[in-house]
């Protein structure tokens, strides 16, 4: 009788072991669904209304562009071969300071040219180079700048013969 005691005694722990997680799932799912329908329903403000799209594309209207004048460099040689980098771009400025920009411009490209005589060809041809290289542009123009004028660097032309 006492083996049949043994063998009923580990069910009823494993039942009470199972108990608190089928509570969890279905306390889960209860509360999955009821948010669900408070952001469906617009209970919670999630930043999606037209004011908040309307208020962020005046946002972007708030922005002036600077062209920067095509600029060729002269990279170092690889295997041999002599190696030229094409390079255009356009800064968006805060509006007004577009002058204070264009003033600065010897200093900009000079920057530019500094820097991108120095990256070595075998960079400039990784996937993932043109991220790195225009962060690292934006920085040095932003330190010539200075301020907040310059807010972002936009290239449009990119090419290595």
């Amino acid at each position: 009788m006492a083996d049949v005691q043994a063998a009923e005694a580990p069910p009823e722990k494993t039942r009470k072991g199972l108990m608190p997680i089928l509570i969890g799932i279905v306390l889960a799912s209860v509360l999955g669904g009821a948010g669900f329908m408070a952001t469906y329903s617009g209970l919670l403000d999630t930043g999606g209304s037209d004011e908040a799209h309307s208020a962020h594309g005046t946002d972007q209207l708030d922005t002036a562009f600077v062209p920067m004048d095509p600029v060729v460099i002269s990279l170092g040689r690889s295997e041999g071969v002599g190696h030229h980098l094409r390079f255009q771009a356009n800064l968006e400025v805060a509006p007004g300071e577009e002058g204070t920009v264009e003033a600065l411009m010897p200093r900009i490209l000079d920057v530019l040219n500094s820097y991108l005589r120095a990256v070595e060809v075998e960079e400039i041809e990784r996937p993932t180079a043109l991220i790195r290289i225009r962060a690292q542009m934006l920085r040095r123009i932003q330190l010539v700048v200075g301020g907040d004028r310059v807010r972002d660097l936009l290239i449009s032309q990119f090419v290595l013969n």
